[in-house]
């Protein structure tokens, strides 16, 4: 019986060691498990940083090849000058600013802007939480700004409806139309949304609701969608004809700049570098194409410029021994040039390399908001600038340019209206 019973407890013993051991050998498992999962994280953490490493190496590349030797982007404690207030929450400004290319990635970009302004509006005329005076809705929209780029900005406040500027404009045959715009999340889902654009002719131009679907009489219509681009464009009672385009396709909370060239039937359409479309037939002979408007999406828009006639660069530096150009950008209260500015100097380098005993001096002007030294100085930055672009990015012999700035002494138009105040801040080059 003690036989028995030591036997059954050396069983017991034996069975539970086992069981111990079986648990033992699954924790380890786990544990490895566990280790190896952890190594992996921290190798794809590395990874991760490497990749983060090498976007802000890109990124400061970017930066540098806009700047120039030397040159600082942004000029700390500076006062307002022409430009509206940049946004003090300089961290998320950094965080969302683009990854804007330097000159050269603009190298096929030929977007010239027409030379006479016949309609600007910045909104900075009007009121935070106003509708825009120069403009008019079938719905709700309000101007507003926000903590990633600095100005006014029109917000269309509901998803179904339009916003059209008040007066009917009158456009020839070759014209620009250029807007900035920050597409926007629905926020009920999360989505980005889309929106259009039309480019339109309206026999009806105080009845924004004319032609329901089919907006006016005749119209080109661009819609930038989250999921797709695609135009159609209705004229003549024929049925929409429609193209898509998978380019680029906008993302909500980032800035665009869209460039629009109308050249008698031909329109091309580009966002900031990238030419979107170029369609030769889309604008009907048969009409007069008077309004655009903007429709849906709640997207944010600013800086809507219409400009007539292709500038006569050659003719006004050589012959003239002037040209007034609104076709070199800056952002607010900086002298950096964008890359949007490449058409006009690529056509400028032209006209001084055919003419290589041509030398010029290079002005900046600015409108009167602001401090009068601040301008003074904010001018003279912005004509080194243009100079250093000719030379670093067209091989343009420096010893032919000289700089200089005006400031605000030398208006063009009153300072009374955005569209005056546009007139004015412009970059001039005079022939010595």
């Amino acid at each position: 019986m003690k036989k028995l019973v030591l036997l059954t407890v050396l069983f017991i013993l034996g069975s539970s060691l086992s069981m111990e051991a079986q648990f033992l050998d699954r924790l380890a498992k786990k544990a490895e498990e566990k280790a190896k999962r952890e190594a992996e994280e921290r190798a794809e953490r590395r990874v991760e940083k490497g990749i983060d490493k090498v976007y802000d190496k890109t990124e400061e590349g970017i930066d540098e090849s806009v700047k120039g030797d030397g040159e600082s982007a942004d000029k700390e404690n500076q006062e307002t000058t022409d430009d509206t207030d940049e946004s003090s929450d300089k961290s998320t400004a950094k965080k969302a600013k683009d990854q804007t290319p330097g000159l050269q990635s603009y190298s096929k970009f030929d977007f010239i802007p027409g030379e006479k302004v016949i309609f600007f509006d910045d909104f900075s005329q009007d009121a935070v939480g106003d509708f825009p005076v120069l403009w008019n809705t079938d719905g709700s929209a309000e101007v507003m700004t926000n903590n990633l780029f600095p100005g006014n900005w029109v917000k269309i406040t509901n998803n179904d409806c339009a916003v059209v500027p008040e007066s009917v404009l009158t456009l020839p045959e070759n014209y620009t139309i250029e807007f900035d715009v920050i597409p926007q999340k629905d926020p009920d889902n999360f989505d980005d949304l889309g929106y259009h654009f039309y480019l339109l002719s309206t026999s009806k131009p105080n009845d924004i609701g004319y032609g329901l679907a089919r907006p006016g009489d005749a119209a080109i219509k661009f819609t930038f969608d989250y999921n797709n681009y695609y135009f159609t464009y209705f004229r003549d009672e024929s049925p929409s004809l429609s193209g898509n385009s998978d380019k680029n396709r906008q993302v909500a909370d980032t800035k665009y700049h869209i460039s629009i060239w109308v050249q008698k039937e031909r329109i091309r359409l580009y966002q900031n570098e990238v030419k979107l479309w170029d369609l030769p037939k889309a604008i009907s002979k048969n009409y007069k194409y008077n309004m655009i408007r903007f429709e849906n999406g709640v997207p944010m828009f600013s800086n809507v410029r219409i400009a007539i006639g292709n500038p006569d660069m050659r003719n006004k530096l050589l012959t003239e021994g002037k040209l007034v150009s609104y076709g070199i950008y800056f952002d607010v209260n900086k002298d950096i040039v964008k890359p949007e500015s490449y058409g006009t100097l690529k056509e400028i380098a032209a006209v001084l390399n055919e003419n290589p005993d041509v030398k010029v001096k290079i002005v900046g002007h600015t409108d009167s908001d602001g401090a009068d030294a601040s301008n003074m100085d904010l001018s003279k930055r912005r004509g080194e600038a243009v100079k250093n672009a000719l030379v670093k990015d067209f091989g343009i012999d420096a010893s032919r340019l000289e700089s200089d700035g005006a400031g605000e002494s030398q208006p063009i138009a009153k300072n009374d209206t955005s569209a005056n105040k546009a007139l004015n801040r412009r970059v001039e080059f005079l022939k010595l």
